[in-house]
């Protein structure tokens, strides 16, 4: 399987967004660590369907999966640089 079979092309942007921000609301820390995927995922909410072009349930979906590929994306680097050292 590929990801692209279940994130759009445009939703793979999104990724890369959401990786940003996550990294950006940890390094503030006004909020604790386990309620960044929670607000990645309101914000992924908000601006997938927006760049998809329209708010309709397949593009809500799209903003659930855009949230899990990041957050999943973070733990696998993460854990594969504990499991490096």
């Amino acid at each position: 399987m590929e990801i692209s079979q279940f994130i759009i092309e445009d939703g793979l942007e999104l990724i890369v967004f959401l990786w940003i921000v996550g990294y950006f609301i940890k390094m503030t820390k006004i909020v604790k660590h386990e309620w960044v995927p929670f607000i990645l995922l309101i914000i992924s909410l908000f601006f997938t369907p927006f760049k998809l072009g329209a708010y309709t349930a397949d593009n809500i979906i799209q903003a659930v999966f855009v949230t899990g590929a990041a957050v999943l994306g973070h733990q696998f680097v993460i854990n594969g640089e504990k499991l490096l050292k």
